[in-house]
Formats: C-alpha cells, structure tokens, sequence
C-alpha cells in the first residue's frame, strides 16, 4: 500500500526540536567586529608576507629562496646554475606563489642597484637600472654572494626554529641565523594593509662601529649612534 502523505501544515505532524541553550552567542557591533577583523588581517599579511623580519631583514619569499639555495649547495664558490632551476625548487618545496614571484625576488636579490650589499650574485641580464626587465629565468643563472653565507651559517646546528612547509613534506626556518645585520645594511622597502615600511640601507663598516660603541656603553642614545652611522 502506498505511504499515507503527511500534510506540513498538520500541527500534529511536527517533530519537536530541542531548545537551544544561547551559551555562545554574543553581542557585538557590526563596524567594532570589521575593524578587529580588519586588523587581524593586516597583521597577518604583514607578519607573513609584506614586512620583513626585524631577526634576518628578510621577507618569507626571500629567505625561502637563500635557504633553498643553500640547501642545493650553491655557495659563492660553486658553479652558477638556472635560475629556471632555482624558481622550480622554490615554488616545489617553500613558496607555491607563482614562479613570477618567485623570480622577481631573485632578481632583486641580485641587482647592485636595488641592494646595497646584493645577496644573489647573478650572470646574465638582470635587469638595469633604467627600468629593463631581467631575462627569462631559462637564460640567466645564479648562485649565494659571499655575504649571504653570513645569513646562513651554522643554519644546520639547531640554531633557529624551523616548520613545516605548506605540505609538510619539507621543513623551512622561521629566521635565518644571521650574523650579519642585514635589516641595517640593507635596508627594506614594504607595503601592507594599512602599513608601510621604508628603511634606508647604511654602511656595513659604520654600522659595526655602531655595535662597538653599543658593546662599550648600553646606555648609548640614539643621537650618539647617529653620529656614527
């Protein structure tokens, strides 16, 4: 025999639900809850991508392209290799953003006119200071400056923290161990949510003087330090 069909609008039909307990809901204003979440956000962008770390003086993408450098054994003393070969590394094992991404920072990393003390030292075109765009990855090669041996040393001695990579198939360091003050003598150039950074680059001789007189007198002020640096 065919089901009996049950009228939705038979009060007798109706199922009583259970009461809910209004434990977790909470009051809250509509412009106070976009500006937290607002902020929340611009933290992470600028903590994850924009701005760099005060520790090593590098953004996530660049210190994912140093470390993966080291790790294929390109020292300052090795032979160049593709560039094509270090954006695929990157984008495999740390920073699946787009071999764009990738590559731009590379370049930069190698322009002696972007840094003041370059990081990557690079053969072929890389770009010039009247605004030419590098060569494609497939033409140019690279390897570490010697200077970026200084970031990286002991890396491997339990120095800093690492983490999983975004699959966790890899581990990647937090910061770098950097004996090298590179955020001083570099310098950055950022632009977040609502935020922006601007250091200028300084002199690596003035700015090791500056430490000495530190090393002599904590209380240094940074009027005294000025005249120095």
């Amino acid at each position: 025999m065919p089901k009996k069909k049950v009228n939705p609008l038979n009060k007798e039909s109706e199922q009583t639900l259970p009461a809910v307990e209004h434990q977790n809901i909470q009051t809250q204003s509509l412009v106070e809850e976009m500006e937290e979440a607002y902020m929340v956000y611009s933290m992470t962008v600028i903590v994850g991508r924009a701005l760099p770390d005060i520790r090593d003086g590098l953004k996530p993408v660049h210190r994912r392209i140093l470390y993966s450098m080291w790790q294929s054994g390109l020292r300052s003393s090795a032979k160049f290799k593709k560039c094509a070969t270090v954006v695929g590394d990157v984008l495999g094992k740390y920073h699946p953003h787009g071999d764009s991404a990738v590559y731009d920072s590379l370049v930069r990393m190698a322009q002696d006119f972007s840094l003041r003390y370059p990081l990557i030292r690079g053969q072929g075109n890389f770009g010039s200071l009247d605004g030419d765009s590098a060569a494609a990855y497939r033409y140019t090669e690279s390897k570490l400056e010697q200077i970026s041996e200084e970031l990286l040393l002991d890396i491997e001695k339990d120095t800093v923290d690492f983490m999983p990579n975004f699959d966790g198939t890899h581990k990647e360091p937090r910061v770098l161990p950097a004996r090298l003050p590179n955020l001083l003598i570099n310098g950055t150039l950022g632009i977040a949510v609502g935020m922006a950074s601007n250091i200028p680059p300084h002199n690596l001789g003035e700015v090791c003087d500056a430490i000495l007189l530190l090393i002599k007198n904590k209380d240094t002020t940074i009027e005294e330090i000025s005249e120095v640096v």
